[in-house]
């Protein structure tokens, strides 16, 4: 059953309030690892809901925020 646009928007939206959330987190953290799982899972489920919907320009604006997160851990936060 396909949910109502308004009410996968508000999921949508909700998944990327929690990412941004984890996001901001990993700078409070002294081991940001489980805040960056989190963001990652968060985007993830929320462009798998876009893409879902067929929301092509959401799907592509989260995929490019996401990216953008991962480069910021790996760039102040990994040690590798």
């Amino acid at each position: 059953m396909l949910l109502p646009q308004k009410t996968l928007l508000a999921q949508i939206a909700a998944c990327e309030a929690l990412a941004e959330k984890a996001y901001d987190a990993m700078y409070d953290s002294r081991y940001p690892t489980g805040e960056y799982s989190d963001l990652k899972d968060y985007f993830a489920e929320a462009i798998g809901l876009a893409r879902r919907a067929g929301l092509t320009a959401e799907v592509e604006r989260l995929s490019k925020r996401l990216e953008h997160c991962k480069a910021v851990y790996r760039s102040q936060f990994s040690q590798s």
